[in-house]
């Protein structure tokens, strides 16, 4: 189209676009890169999925953005009127905080004191009304039922609130259909394995629903943290086990879980998850979360049992930028094994 001005002259127009893509938009889409450096490609190929790179830093973007935009699609919820009320580690609260700022939702997070002050600080950024729950569950020792309990408060008391309930909600296994559609894309074939850290078991389910729907010969493997019971009840040696990274393992099975989702699960420690950061930085100048350093850690120990010749991929969540205070602490890293882990590391060595 063309535009006449004042003194004749034609100035050609911006050619209108139906729309721009927002920051939600970009959600989805992140890039699978090679690890040849700390998995040489002689014996097994190892692509990394980084999550990263998503908008607000993590997986948990994907699972996010499906839950809330469902939920508003249903009209369960209301831009300008409803309020989301969530029980997160760090992650979801703050992928939550992202889109509720967007749509124009209220928020309320509820942590523990286990959630550093670099994520408090970002949930408080975009708006999020944060409640700390300073006392574990009696029963069970453990900070989740008790953040759960909290939230089922706050839906009495809250006006027009909803919870997304990330551990039963159906829209955050569903968006990892998309996150198991772009590896395979990204790939000449599906890969052999699938390494994935489990906590919601959200990415778990839908990526492991997405291959059997498919047909393909990927096998599964769940990266989950000792002492958890997703799977199962810990063995005996786990109970001094001191669970304090987050991202994977849970105190609860999550209603999520279906029985067949894993062709495998393997269990790391906190150390082994602070050695797979640490390795997967120095070897690949990757900054990575601690659940990212649990699936590496999985990875290595796999190593005597893969396949040569096969592929495997793995998620990496998040990126490490929000642990510098602790698995990338020299200082905070020598006091906490010295604290907690050489009793149970021998203890594994020896079950």
């Amino acid at each position: 189209m063309t535009v006449l001005v004042p003194d004749g002259a034609e100035v050609r127009a911006r050619p209108h676009r139906p729309s721009d893509p927002d920051i939600v938009a970009t959600i989805g889409g992140t890039p699978l890169v090679a690890l040849d450096r700390l998995f040489p490609p002689a014996r097994f190929q190892v692509y990394a999925k980084c999550e990263r790179f998503n908008p607000g830093g993590s997986i948990k973007d994907r699972a996010a953005k499906s839950m809330v935009e469902q939920a508003i699609a249903t009209g369960r919820i209301v831009p300008g009127v409803s309020t989301v009320v969530e029980s997160s580690s760090g992650n979801l609260g703050i992928a939550l905080a992202q889109l509720c700022n967007f749509y124009r939702l209220g928020l309320v997070i509820v942590v523990d004191p286990r959630t550093t002050p670099q994520n408090l600080a970002i949930m408080r950024a975009y708006g999020a009304r944060v409640e700390v729950v300073e006392h574990r569950d009696p029963a069970t020792g453990e900070f989740l039922p008790a953040r759960i309990a909290r939230v089922k408060h706050l839906l009495e008391t809250v006006p027009d609130a909803w919870w997304p309930n990330q551990y039963a909600n159906e829209d955050n296994s569903r968006a990892h259909r998309a996150t198991m559609r772009e590896i395979v894309e990204a790939l000449p074939e599906p890969p052999d394995y699938l390494f994935l850290a489990a906590g919601t078991t959200g990415t778990l389910r839908g990526c492991a629903e997405f291959i059997h729907d498919q047909a393909l010969p990927t096998r599964v493997v769940a990266v989950d943290a000792v002492g958890s019971v997703i799977f199962g009840p810990p063995e005996p040696w786990e109970a001094s086990h001191k669970r304090t990274i987050p991202g994977h393992g849970a105190a609860v099975v999550p209603a999520l879980l279906r029985p067949g989702l894993a062709d495998r699960v393997v269990k790391v420690t906190d150390s082994e998850c602070i050695r797979g950061c640490r390795r997967l930085l120095a070897e690949e100048s990757i900054l990575a979360g601690g659940s990212s350093g649990a699936v590496i850690a999985a990875l290595t120990q796999s190593a005597s049992w893969i396949e040569p010749g096969t592929t495997c991929v793995a998620v990496l969540p998040d990126g490490g930028d929000r642990y510098l205070d602790t698995i990338y602490d020299d200082q905070w890293v020598e006091s906490y094994l010295r604290q907690y882990l050489p009793q149970t590391d021998q203890e594994r060595t020896q079950s």
